[in-house]
C-alpha cells in the first residue's frame, strides 16, 4: 500500500510540472493597424482637418503626418498643439501654418505603427 501511495505522488507531481501555467503575462499586447477611412474636404492652413477612422489611439501614442507620399514618407508630423481632439475613431486638428500646400496624403501613425493613407489638399 505505501508504494502505491509513493507512486500515486511521483505521477501526480510529473503530471502537475507538465501542466501549462496559470500565470498571465502583462507584456503582450494586441496591436492593429490603424485605419482611416474618411477625411474632410481640402482646407487652407489654419483650417480645420477631421480624420475618422478605427483603432486611431489617442494623442498620448499617436501622430498626424501631413503632406506625405502614398507609402507615407515625407510631409510634416502635426505638433501635439494642433490636436483639437481625439479618440479613438476620429480626430480633429488644425492644419498648421508650415503644411505644405496642394495634394498629398494623410497617415496616423499609432504605437509606430502606420495606417492606411487618404489623399487630401491643402489649399491657399
Amino acid at each position: 500500500m505505501r508504494g502505491f501511495f509513493v507512486a500515486s505522488l511521483l505521477c501526480a507531481g510529473m503530471l502537475a510540472s507538465c501542466a501549462p501555467s496559470q500565470q498571465v503575462s502583462t507584456e503582450r499586447m494586441v496591436t492593429v493597424t490603424p485605419v482611416l477611412v474618411k477625411l474632410s474636404e481640402g482646407a487652407p492652413r489654419g483650417g480645420t482637418l477631421t480624420i475618422q477612422g478605427r483603432y486611431l489611439g489617442g494623442p498620448a501614442n499617436g501622430q498626424v503626418r501631413l503632406g506625405a507620399n502614398d507609402r507615407g514618407e515625407g510631409g510634416v508630423v502635426l505638433p501635439a498643439a494642433s490636436v483639437k481632439s481625439w479618440t479613438d475613431t476620429e480626430i480633429v486638428v488644425t492644419i498648421p501654418a508650415n503644411a505644405p500646400l496642394g495634394g498629398s496624403w494623410v497617415f496616423v501613425e499609432v504605437g509606430g505603427r502606420q495606417s492606411t493613407g487618404l489623399p487630401f489638399s491643402v489649399t491657399q
